[in-house]
C-alpha cells in the first residue's frame, strides 16, 4: 500500500529519503486517478524496502503540488536524492511505470 503523504510530512518523506521515492498527486474524484491507483498499491508493494511510493492527495494539500507545478491528475513525479528525475501525467501502462521505478534503483 502506497504511503500517504501531505503538505506537512512530505520534507521528512521525501526530500530526506534515502531512498528513491515515487509521488503520485492524485483526488479522490479524479477517474483516472482511481484507475491507475491499484497500479500504484502494486508498485509499492513491489518495491517495498528499496522505493517509496506515495500518494498525495491534491484536495487535502495545495503547497506540494503548487511547489511541483501539478496542474493535471494524476501526475506521478519520481524523487531521488531529493531532486526530480522524472515524472508522467495521466495514465499509463503498468510496464511504464515499472520501468521508471526499477532505473531509479539501478
Amino acid at each position: 500500500m502506497a504511503l500517504a503523504v501531505n503538505d506537512s510530512n512530505f520534507q521528512d518523506i521525501v526530500m530526506a529519503s534515502d531512498k528513491p521515492v515515487v509521488v503520485d498527486f492524485w483526488a479522490p474524484w479524479c477517474g483516472p486517478c482511481l484507475m491507475i491507483s491499484p497500479v500504484i498499491d502494486e508498485l509499492a508493494v513491489k518495491y517495498e524496502g528499496k522505493v517509496i511510493v506515495s500518494k498525495c492527495n491534491v484536495d487535502e494539500n495545495s503547497a506540494i503540488p503548487s511547489k511541483y507545478r501539478v496542474m493535471n491528475i494524476p501526475t506521478i513525479i519520481f524523487f531521488k536524492n531529493g531532486e526530480v528525475v522524472d515524472r508522467v501525467v495521466g495514465v499509463v501502462p503498468k510496464r511504464e511505470l515499472d520501468n521508471k521505478i526499477a532505473s531509479l534503483i539501478e
